[in-house]
Order: C-alpha cells, then sequence, then structure tokens
C-alpha cells in the first residue's frame, strides 16, 4: 500500500454519483502550500478547469477535489453554479478559502452534478480528514480505468517523497486529457519554481501519451508541496517527479480503453524536439498502425505512410530515414520472410517499441500509446447507455 507524503490526508466516499464505488475524493494540506497545475486547451474546457486555473494562479492552494463518472462540462451557467457550490462547501468545511480548493471532474459530458447529493456528501467531510491511502483515493477517481494507478519515488538524498496517482484510459490527445493527475511531495519548494519544473516534467511525460487523438475538455494535472520534510536538491526534486509522472503516463497507455499492448515510440535523429514528438505522434496515432500492433503484423509500411503524413515537414528524406520494430531494422533494410515470422511473435508481446529515425539532427523524443481493439470501440459505444 502506497501513503501520501507527510502534511497530506485524504476523504474518500461514495455520494451517489456512481451506483456502488467511490467517486468524491478530497486531498488537503493542513495549510495553504506552493501548488501547481497544467490543464487542457480545449475550447469546451468545464468548470473545473476555468475555476482551477483561476485559483492556482499565485501557485498556492491546500485541497484538492475530484469528482468521478460526471464531468459537469457545457451545462452552461448552471454548470458554473454548480461547481462554485462544490468548491465553497468543501471550503467551508476544511475552514479554508475558497480560492485555496481545486477542483477536477470527470465522466460524462452535457450532464450536471446530482448537486443535492454532492452538498450532502459534502456534510461528512471532516474539517482535519484522516485518511493516508493513495491507493484508495487513485481507486475512487476511476471511471472506465481498469486498474487504480498510484506511482511513488524517494527524492535522492533526503527522505523526502514523491506520490501520484492518476486516472485515464481514452480521449488523451494532445494535451493529456480525460486524464486527471495529482501528484505530492512534502519536499519544501517555491510556488514559482515548483511551476516552471512541473510544467516541464509534464511536457516530458503527460504530453507525450496519446489513446485515441482526441483530446477532453477536463484534462488536469496538479501538483502540490507540504515542505514537511524540509529543502531539497532541485534536479533530485525534478528527477523524482519525473519518474513518478512517467510511471503514471505509462499505466495510463496501458490501460487505454480496451488495450492489449502499449507501444511506446522513439524517433531521434530529428531536426528539434518538436519534430521528433510531431512525427512520433503521427505513428503512434495512426488507426492503421495501432491495429497493426494490434494484430502482431510487423507492417512497416504503416509507419512509413504515418511519417509522410507529416508533410510540412519538408526536411525528412525517405532514403535517410530508418525504421525499426523494437531492435531489427525493417526499413530501408528489409527482412526475409522468417525475419517477419519472428517479428510477428516480438509484436504480439504486452509492450511494443517502434524506433524511427529521421536523419534531419540530433533531436529525440518518446510517446506512448496503445493498440486499437474491438474493445475500445464497444467500450465507447455503450459509453452512456
Amino acid at each position: 500500500m502506497t501513503s501520501l507524503p507527510s502534511g497530506f490526508r485524504c476523504h474518500v466516499a461514495n455520494i451517489g454519483i456512481k451506483d456502488d464505488t467511490d467517486d468524491f475524493v478530497v486531498i488537503t494540506a493542513e495549510r495553504a502550500v506552493p501548488a501547481a497545475g497544467v490543464f487542457t486547451r480545449s475550447r469546451f474546457s468545464g468548470p473545473s478547469v476555468v475555476i482551477s486555473r483561476q485559483h492556482l494562479a499565485n501557485h498556492s492552494a491546500q485541497a484538492m477535489v475530484i469528482v468521478s463518472k460526471n464531468a459537469n462540462v457545457a451545462n452552461g451557467h448552471a454548470g458554473f453554479d454548480d461547481a462554485n457550490i462544490l468548491v465553497a462547501g468543501v471550503a467551508a468545511q476544511l475552514g479554508c478559502e475558497p480560492t485555496d480548493v481545486i477542483v477536477a471532474s470527470t465522466g460524462v459530458i452535457g450532464r450536471r452534478y446530482p448537486i443535492d447529493r454532492v452538498v450532502a456528501g459534502i456534510a461528512d467531510l471532516a474539517s482535519q480528514p484522516t485518511g493516508t491511502s493513495a491507493d484508495r483515493a487513485a481507486a475512487g477517481i476511476m471511471t472506465t480505468d481498469t486498474v487504480a494507478k498510484v506511482a511513488e519515488a524517494t527524492i535522492a538524498g533526503s527522505s523526502a517523497r514523491v506520490v501520484g496517482i492518476a486516472k485515464g484510459v481514452g480521449m488523451i490527445e494532445p494535451d493529456m486529457a480525460t486524464m486527471i493527475a495529482v501528484v505530492f511531495t512534502d519536499a519544501d519548494i517555491d510556488g514559482d519554481q515548483l511551476d516552471a519544473m512541473f510544467r516541464r516534467v509534464v511536457d516530458r511525460t503527460f504530453n507525450c501519451v496519446s489513446i485515441d487523438t482526441d483530446t477532453s475538455t477536463s484534462d488536469t494535472a496538479v501538483v502540490f508541496a507540504s515542505g514537511i520534510a524540509g529543502a531539497v536538491d532541485a534536479d533530485a526534486l525534478e528527477v523524482a517527479l519525473d519518474h513518478v509522472c512517467l510511471a503514471l503516463t505509462k499505466m495510463i497507455a496501458s490501460d487505454g480503453e480496451g488495450a492489449e499492448t502499449l507501444i511506446e515510440v522513439t524517433v531521434d535523429l530529428a531536426k528539434d524536439e518538436a519534430q521528433a514528438k510531431r512525427v512520433a505522434k503521427a505513428i503512434v496515432n495512426s488507426p492503421l498502425v495501432k491495429t497493426a500492433v494490434h494484430g502482431a503484423d510487423p507492417n512497416w509500411g504503416r509507419v512509413a505512410m504515418a511519417i509522410g503524413k507529416c508533410s510540412d515537414d519538408t526536411d525528412i528524406d525517405q532514403d535517410q530515414v530508418v525504421i525499426r520494430f523494437g531492435a531489427t531494422e525493417v526499413y530501408p533494410r528489409q527482412v526475409d520472410n522468417t525475419a517477419l515470422a519472428a517479428l510477428s511473435s516480438y509484436m504480439a508481446s504486452d509492450d511494443v517499441l517502434i524506433h524511427v529515425s529521421l536523419g534531419t539532427g540530433e533531436a529525440t523524443a518518446t510517446v506512448w500509446g496503445c493498440d486499437l481493439t474491438d474493445g475500445y470501440v464497444r467500450i465507447n459505444a455503450d459509453y452512456t447507455t
């Protein structure tokens, strides 16, 4: 079992949004602490995103409240009223300012909170929650996830820890998505420094995961630092944040709706990191590449096709490109039928690496996604029915 870092406590409950599983999570510090967040850029952002952006403008917050199974998006002024009732109610119970409460919601779009149930659930929130289980908090924010997502790391040279929880299995592109991630540390760090550090980490991790090319209205990633464990080396803290967020990123990709295979795409020898990430995303997002991986078909032509879609990158020359499945080069040096059969066995494994060298420079990027299965179609075809 994974506990929250020192200085944080949680309250996890069912308030009637889901039928029989926890759907309401509050994690709080004892006071306002340094905090930072990164959010979706969707033009249909929900009230949770709009309010949380405002509340984190000063890089400080005390509590995180997450409502699962209801996104509270596209409900007009009524949706904002409901979100403000939620925030004000949690703040009143905890004895803090509403502006110190960050909110995240995930689930069906276009449905209002059952606000009477929400208000009744808030009334059971203690002023000083006693829960410490990150595992239970992670389970409480799940929607179509099949597993709770928790990761932790100890910051080198100290006893300080970083613990993260996340949910997300679909609509994850290009700026996080129906993904919610909350990361906690007991290290002492200034809010402005934490904000800059977290943005770098998010760009290398959560912004490098894609399930189905769709961008959610609600994606949220937030970090809190209680400071109780004292000062740490900033580089060591960033390494620990990277470790936790990358672990959560891979869990999200592996748990993509209906997913059976984690796809890792590395593009190197690119002009710059932006080009490397752009080409890698084109590959991992391709339905034809995804279905080839699902069928354990080493059809490298689909990877070549995906690279070719990046038509604005006029410096990419097909005669300089190298494509590999795992460590095996398949283009330009093509493999015989015996090697293709061996590659088919490799592509039937749980993790598949596609490695592309562009020959346009020295930059590298890695992204993660999953295969496309009939299970994905079934889950999303039946999502609200």
